[in-house]
């Protein structure tokens, strides 16, 4: 089933699976409404986190089973191609082009064709043939050294600042951008979409603070790094956390007052950031966070509880706005952003691979689709 809905409806994708940013930026097109067609290995992925059913990252979109080793199974992938919109590949630099599934051979059956193209390196450069996995491309990027507290090592921001803000998040932007260039030209092209280029745009910020002086090179001593005792997390007396971060005097006002802080020091007055870190942690300290929740709900003092995974799915804000959802007997993340006049939806729950082979494939017009998986290009699976 795909989406009748949303603002990418009538838009035609086919995914090479792979994992982790590729399969995310397929998951997000599915959720706003694209036809996506999931291309898998007979047998699954390897690398699958979990069980497919349970893998969100495969929602919204058919599975199929095709074998790429078999010529056969290329000319498949090739027809799906002819009618498709855009074209998702997370493989290493040089392996659709030996496979006959590369950019040329797709163009070459659909000129107008997007053709996405997901790595950690890029398609060039020393490192492009090199393996990685996200912790190393934002280290080359310069974004892993700069998070952390001062005197400490880097911090690990698990995989959502390369994989998917840095990977998934840019690849979609580009294959947007070129679809309305191919719409309107009937001009395909490539997107090289490098997880290390994404995350050194996402740093523009800091590289405009670092250039223009207000920013060192040395972790945790900067306004969003920890280095400021305004924007940081306190321990409450009951084992969990409060973030903090009124940047602004107004909201650092606030929490003052909501601490009940009577001689509290200036919010810039440098010599007295030791002295205002300890009077938070200690504050902090005396109640536990339900209390503190409590105090600051519906202030602007911009302090907010720390919240586990589970918490998270259960926070008022996050029921009123339905930010999580049951569906499929899971617990995820509902599509994102929000369209007035397209709204999107979840359809296809996640699923083995080739689950659809049959359907999809005959919905995308291929032909003898019953004699491919007599012969084995093609698997259905149970």
């Amino acid at each position: 089933m795909t989406n009748s809905s949303g603002p990418l409806h009538g838009v035609r994708v086919v995914e090479l699976v792979g994992i982790g940013p590729g399969p995310f930026a397929a998951m997000l097109l599915a959720d706003l409404g694209a036809d996506v067609i999931r291309v898998d290995r007979p047998g699954g992925n390897a690398l699958q986190l979990g069980a497919p059913e349970t893998d969100i990252l495969g929602r919204g979109r058919p599975s199929v089973a095709v074998n790429l080793k078999d010529p056969r199974g290329v000319q498949v992938v090739l027809d799906l191609v002819e009618s498709a919109d855009i074209l998702i590949e997370g493989l290493r630099p040089g392996v659709t082009e030996r496979l006959g599934l590369g950019p040329e051979d797709c163009h070459a059956r659909n000129p107008r064709l997007v053709y996405g193209r997901m790595t950690g390196w890029g398609q060039d450069g020393p490192l492009a043939h090199t393996a990685g996995h996200d912790i190393n491309y934002i280290s080359v990027a310069g974004a892993l050294g700069a998070i952390g507290r001062a005197g400490g090592p880097p911090q690990v921001p698990l995989n959502l600042v390369g994989d998917f803000a840095g990977g998934s998040l840019y690849l979609v932007t580009g294959l947007l951008a070129a679809l309305t260039h191919a719409r309107a030209t009937g001009e395909g092209q490539v997107v090289d979409a490098a997880i290390t280029d994404g995350t050194a745009h996402l740093m523009s910020m800091i590289v405009a603070m670092q250039q223009g002086g207000s920013w060192s090179d040395q972790r945790g001593t900067n306004l969003l790094d920890t280095g400021t005792p305004f924007y940081d997390v306190f321990e409450t007396s009951d084992g969990q956390w409060m973030s903090v971060g009124p940047l602004e005097p107004q909201f650092y006002a606030a929490l003052v007052e909501g601490l009940g802080l009577t001689d509290a020091p200036g919010q810039y007055d440098f010599a007295r950031w030791g002295e205002l870190r300890a009077t938070l942690t200690e504050t902090f300290a005396s109640r536990t966070r339900a209390e503190w929740e409590q105090v600051f709900d519906g202030t602007d003092a911009c302090v907010a509880p720390v919240l586990s995974l589970t918490e998270a799915y259960e926070h008022p804000h996050n029921v009123a706005r339905g930010t999580y959802v049951e569906r499929d007997g899971l617990t995820q993340p509902a599509p994102a952003p929000r369209f007035s006049a397209t709204p999107a939806t979840l359809t296809t729950p996640p699923q083995k691979a080739g689950a659809s082979t049959v359907s999809a494939l005959t919905d995308w017009g291929i032909a003898d689709v019953d004699q491919l998986i007599s012969d084995g290009v093609a698997v259905q699976s149970d």
